[in-house]
């Protein structure tokens, strides 16, 4: 029956022959493709002339955060006096909280200059383990305190090939800093990069040749993983996740302004790789990206940006 309904249907779309409605303002009037186009750049500019006027607030934020955290560093440091116990917990949760606003502050700047067009790519030969290695130091202090047990093995396989350290580094502090909030304690945390063989229509492959020779595919690329022991990610929000200011239901209470991941997609795009995540409820999440040896730009000289 649901087959004979199906086939009923299909051939009466075929056969009519009313077109469909255009849409219709609910002043009557009909869009010209004009009006649209015009509609769309006013969109457009007030969406650019938000997106600066957001972005000049949270930059006129960082001085007066700047002071205030590196007072309250001075009083943490005893040195204009003794604490009480007390005094000690107020002031480590000052810390904290004014290193969660700086966070915010740099994701929606990080956020605005990609959307007005303001990121700039600087890629330089370098060894991609030391760039991991030196996000782990930085994160594993609060790792340890939050009782997750964070792992990086560097892999000599990898070579020195031409990469954004900075935005590497910002994609990886992403992705840690999102396993960090939903890893519970006593949890796990990997950071792994290994050479990988992208096979897509503009990847550089090597010829015939070389590739009978060496009778291996040849690897055009770094894939790195941050894998945890955290609640997973329903399939239905696999795609989601890397949208921005999105939040997975029933976390909306979390700190942050669901910017991380997006912010992380757009840097991984720009240095020309693909980011993706392999999760299942209660099964953890793997991200993983790509990154090819070859920058899809041309290589700027060194203190140069293209």
């Amino acid at each position: 029956m649901a087959s004979a309904h199906k086939n009923t249907c299909v051939s009466d779309a075929v056969t009519t022959s009313e077109p469909a409605a255009p849409d219709v303002r609910s002043d009557g009037d009909v869009p010209s493709p004009e009006n649209l186009l015009e509609e769309y750049k006013e969109l457009r500019e007030r969406h650019q002339r938000t997106t600066n006027a957001l972005a000049s607030a949270a930059h006129d934020l960082k001085t007066p955060l700047s002071i205030l955290n590196g007072y309250v560093e001075l009083l943490h440091s005893e040195k204009l006096g003794p604490l009480s116990d007390r005094q000690r917990e107020v002031l480590q949760d000052m810390r904290d909280s004014g290193k969660r606003l700086q966070q915010f502050i740099q994701d929606f700047l990080t956020y605005s200059a990609i959307e007005t067009g303001g990121l700039r790519m600087h890629f330089e030969a370098g060894n991609i383990n030391d760039c991991l290695s030196g996000v782990c130091r930085l994160w594993s202090n609060r790792f340890q305190q939050k009782g997750i047990a964070l792992y990086f093995l560097a892999n000599d396989k990898l070579p020195v090939f031409p990469f954004d350290s900075p935005k590497l580094e910002r994609i990886i502090s992403n992705l840690l800093e999102n396993s960090f909030k939903f890893t519970p304690q006593a949890g796990t945390v990997w950071l792994h990069a290994e050479p990988y063989m992208w096979e897509r229509r503009s990847a550089s492959l090597p010829s015939a040749s070389e590739r009978r020779r060496q009778n291996i595919p040849h690897p055009n690329s770094v894939k790195v993983s941050v894998s945890d022991t955290g609640p997973g990610i329903p399939a239905e929000f696999h795609l989601e996740v890397f949208d921005d200011f999105f939040r997975l239901p029933g976390n909306e209470k979390q700190d942050g302004m669901g910017l991380g991941l997006a912010i992380a997609r757009r840097l991984v795009q720009a240095m020309g790789g693909k980011i993706w995540v392999e999760s299942d409820p209660g099964a953890g999440c793997k991200f993983s990206f790509l990154i090819p040896y070859k920058p899809a730009v041309a290589v700027a000289p060194k203190g140069k940006h293209r």
